[in-house]
C-alpha cells in the first residue's frame, strides 16, 4: 500500500508568491537597466544593497505574515503597514520629506517604522496587539508633524497621509481580531 498518494502535492507554484518576488527584483533590476540609456539614473553599490535589504526585507516579512495568518483582514494590515513604512524610508533616505535628505529633522521620520516593527514584535504578532501597535503609530506621526511644525517647516500632508496609512492597518488588525473571535 502507497501511502504518498495521501499528501497534497507541494511542488505547484504559488502564482502571487512568483509575483510578489518578482516585482521586487523587477523593482530592483530597473535602475540597473535604465543606467544603461540614461545617465540621470545613477545608482552605486550602496544603492542597490539599500533596496535589496528594504525591498528583501519586506518580501520576508510578508512572507512570514502570510505564514502566521489565514486572515484577509491581518495580511492586508501587514501589507499596508510594510508598505507605509518601505515607502516613508525610501522617501526620506531618496529626496527628504522637509526639504532634502540631509536635513536631520528628517530622522524624527525614520522612527516611526520603527516605532511599529517594535510595537509589532511587542505584540509578538498577535492581531489584537498589532492593532494597537498601529494605533501607537499613527498617534506618533501625529506627534513628529507637530514637532516638524513647531520647528517652523511644513509637513502636514505627508503626515496625514501616513497617519491614514497607519490607521487603516490598525483598522485592519482589529477586523482580523474579530474574524477570530467570530469564528
Amino acid at each position: 500500500m502507497n501511502n504518498n498518494s495521501a499528501k497534497p502535492a507541494r511542488s505547484q507554484l504559488n502564482p502571487w508568491r512568483m509575483l510578489g518576488w518578482g516585482t521586487i527584483a523587477g523593482l530592483i533590476a530597473l535602475p540597473a537597466i535604465a543606467m544603461q540609456f540614461t545617465s540621470k539614473v545613477n545608482w552605486t553599490g550602496e544603492d542597490f544593497v539599500f533596496a535589496i535589504l528594504m525591498l528583501g526585507g519586506v518580501g520576508l516579512a510578508f512572507e512570514m505574515a502570510v505564514r502566521a495568518s489565514g486572515s484577509w483582514a491581518y495580511r492586508g494590515g501587514v501589507a499596508v503597514a510594510l508598505g507605509a513604512g518601505l515607502v516613508m524610508l525610501w522617501i526620506n533616505a531618496a529626496v527628504g520629506i522637509v526639504g532634502n535628505e540631509d536635513r536631520l529633522i528628517n530622522l524624527w521620520f525614520n522612527l516611526i517604522p520603527l516605532l511599529a516593527l517594535f510595537g509589532a514584535i511587542g505584540a509578538r504578532f498577535k492581531a489584537r496587539g498589532m492593532a494597537a501597535a498601529m494605533f501607537a503609530t499613527a498617534a506618533a506621526q501625529m506627534m513628529v508633524g507637530v514637532i516638524i511644525h513647531l520647528q517652523g517647516e511644513f509637513a502636514w500632508v505627508f503626515v496625514l497621509v501616513w497617519t491614514a496609512g497607519w490607521l487603516l492597518s490598525a483598522w485592519l488588525f482589529r477586523k482580523a481580531v474579530r474574524q477570530t473571535e467570530a469564528s
